[in-house]
């Protein structure tokens, strides 16, 4: 597993209550990890990126997104709208490509399903508790 990083730049904040000026260097690290086949999940959890991107483009607020995953912290929930909004084209093309292999997935697993046998066999047994 990797982490997906995002650096935000030093920004320096200068107080004026005394003498010394204080620096503060900020950093962010995305609350993400990409998994060996290529899904991204939420650092610590089984939650996916795609799972929480699809939830906040359908107007789910962080909060009504953490209701629905309490194992997420809100920082983890805004961390990853965070990077959605900062890689919105990169997202967006791995969100279509998840989609079609899904969709690949579903076609496969539908073409390998007898379901005319399946039928033939539930009608069967059907007709044979009927007569009973």
């Amino acid at each position: 597993m990797s982490d997906v990083k995002v650096i935000v730049k030093s920004v320096a904040v200068v107080r004026y209550n005394s003498d010394e000026m204080i620096q503060l260097t900020l950093t962010q690290t995305t609350p993400l990890i990409q998994e060996a086949d290529g899904t991204v999940r939420i650092s610590g959890s089984r939650v996916t990126l795609d799972t929480i991107i699809g939830a906040f483009q359908k107007g789910a607020t962080a909060e009504q997104i953490q209701d629905s995953f309490p194992s997420l912290s809100l920082a983890q929930i805004y961390g990853a709208i965070a990077y959605y909004l900062n890689h919105e084209a990169d997202v967006e093309t791995y969100l279509r490509e998840r989609r079609a292999e899904a969709e690949s997935i579903k076609h496969e697993i539908e073409s390998q399903q007898d379901t005319a046998g399946f039928r033939a066999r539930m009608r069967a047994r059907r007709a044979q508790l009927v007569k009973s």
